[in-house]
């Protein structure tokens, strides 16, 4: 076969569909072997079934490497193929001795092989990898609004509630749990018997740090993922009937039109 037929064969929609189907399906066989009744019963042919999958990813892996002939080296450019090939890479450690359980764990990863094979959460993954950069400032707010509420807490609160405020370390914990929003109410009528307007303190974090902080995370990461789509759409080019590509083809006609009509006049 062709490095052109294998290339078809490769892009195509039937070839996409199978992989697909074997990542699931490899994903069933990883749970059915962590039950023992499974295993006692059909533990030589579900190791059967685990090597003929490893055996299917590799060739998967080769024929999309053959498929590029020369510009084979182009393939680990791309980092979701350099995932795909470290992870089958990695699946083939044998999972005996001191690495077993590292080969163990090398064959789950196997699983995250659906996140590859899916655009839509390649993009998801892509906006969370853009977004741990971005949020350092937003994280860095974050922390000083615990740290300043924790010693304000420590001190207004630390005689009539001692479990959640006896210490600076267990205020920006209970200052952590309040952001899930979960318990605060109970926090607070404990808090009032120390203070009357210990719903200030409260009401004030809250608004602040749950309401305005949690949301900038939130803005953060649909920035990123609009930043990662365009990139996306950069990436794959215009489509092949679209605005862009039609605007080229009438230029393209114009030209040899004009080319035409000059070669015509220099005949004259």
């Amino acid at each position: 076969m062709s490095t052109r037929s294998l290339q078809a064969v490769v892009s195509g929609a039937r070839f996409q569909r199978a992989v697909l189907v074997l990542i699931l399906a490899n994903a069933a066989l990883i749970g059915a072997e962590t039950s023992r009744a499974l295993m006692t019963a059909y533990g030589p042919w579900l190791v059967a079934l685990n090597w003929l999958f490893q055996l299917a990813f590799i060739a998967e892996i080769g024929c999309r490497i053959l498929a590029l002939g020369r510009r084979w080296p182009t393939f680990f450019r791309d980092g979701w193929n350099a995932f795909d090939f470290t992870v089958v890479a990695l699946s083939l450690v044998p999972a005996i001795g001191p690495i077993a359980t590292v080969a163990r764990l090398a064959r789950v990863l196997r699983v995250l092989r659906v996140v590859s094979a899916f655009p839509d959460l390649r993009l998801i993954v892509a906006t969370m990898l853009r977004s741990v950069t971005s949020m350092g400032h937003v994280t860095l707010l974050l922390g000083l609004l615990l740290y300043v509420y924790g010693v304000v807490g420590y001190h207004l609160f630390h005689e009539a509630d001692p479990g959640r405020w006896g210490s600076l370390g267990r205020s920006a914990l209970t200052l952590f749990e309040i952001l899930t929003l979960e318990g605060w109410v109970e926090m607070q009528e404990a808090s009032m018997r120390a203070t009357p307007w210990a719903w200030v303190f409260y009401m004030s974090f809250i608004v602040i740090a749950v309401f305005i902080v949690i949301n900038l995370f939130i803005a953060v990461v649909i920035n990123n993922l609009e930043a990662a789509k365009r990139d996306e759409d950069a990436a794959s080019g215009p489509a092949p009937d679209g605005p862009a590509a039609r605007l080229a083809r009438i230029r393209r006609e114009a030209d040899e039109l004009e080319r035409e009509l000059r070669g015509g006049s220099d005949r004259r």
